[in-house]
């Protein structure tokens, strides 16, 4: 039996380590599995500077999407599926590849020699914490607040090339078609592209194998903005393209 009710961070009642806090983290990952709900995907946060400062953290941290959390691009969001919302624009990349970085001598060269698309992303996060208030290990036990994401058109992309890179480009979040947030793709870790040695080592730690067509989300080019019902939210990244969703009207909550 499963519920959508706010907790007190566990960090109120348990003195959690950042190991402690992953796996409980991977505890809930094979609940979801035990049901059905297959690993997907992996996504880092805190990938903005000014989000690891104010956090005091000195490196990202690591989560995982399920299947149960994708949404079409242009799909329906139905929002009594979470407490307290919120969205962010992102850029995913794919993996026509299965990738197990404890099998490889060289995991980042491997996991960018998988990579074989990319495309704009939206990330709906959800934290099971009251007031959507957690402390570093709250968040990383949460699965990092990952609760839903949709991808748009996939293009393809050879990240073996010399010289690809995916900075510079200004994103822009609208909802109903009014700007809601504004960043820019250097926002993330300077680069997109540079989540992915990222991602190759905290899979090599945590023991995580993606599956060929896993989506990477390489973290928050916005800051997240609350998600309200009876909208269509859209992502825009010039050379990306586009991604959009619609949520249920509030009343149907």
């Amino acid at each position: 039996m499963t519920s959508r009710r706010a907790i007190a961070q566990l960090s109120r009642t348990a003195a959690l380590t950042l190991d402690d806090a992953y796996r409980v983290q991977a505890l809930g990952s094979e609940l979801r599995a035990a049901r059905g709900d297959c690993l997907v995907g992996a996504k880092l946060g805190f990938t903005s500077e000014a989000k690891a400062l104010q956090m005091g953290v000195s490196d990202v941290i690591f989560g995982r999407l399920h299947a149960r959390c994708e949404y079409a691009d242009g799909g329906s969001v139905a929002l009594a599926d979470y407490i307290h919302p919120r969205v962010e624009p992102e850029v995913a990349f794919r993996l026509g590849a299965r990738f197990d970085a404890r099998a490889s001598a060289d995991p980042e060269a491997e996991l960018r020699a998988a990579v074989d698309a990319v495309a704009p992303g939206l990330e709906i996060i959800d934290s099971r914490y009251a007031d959507f208030r957690f402390s570093l290990t709250d968040v990383v036990a949460d699965n990092t607040s990952a609760a839903g994401f949709v991808t748009g058109a996939w293009q393809p992309a050879d990240l073996t090339a010399t010289g690809v890179r995916f900075d510079e480009r200004p994103v822009t979040l609208e909802i109903d078609g009014a700007v809601a947030a504004t960043g820019n793709t250097s926002d993330i870790l300077g680069d997109p592209v540079l989540a992915l040695p990222a991602i190759a080592r905290m899979a090599a730690a945590q023991g995580v194998v993606l599956p060929a067509g896993s989506v990477l989300l390489a973290g928050a080019a916005t800051a997240a903005v609350a998600l309200p019902g009876g909208v269509t939210v859209r992502a825009t990244i010039p050379g990306l393209g586009t991604v959009h969703v619609t949520t249920t009207p509030a009343e149907e909550r």
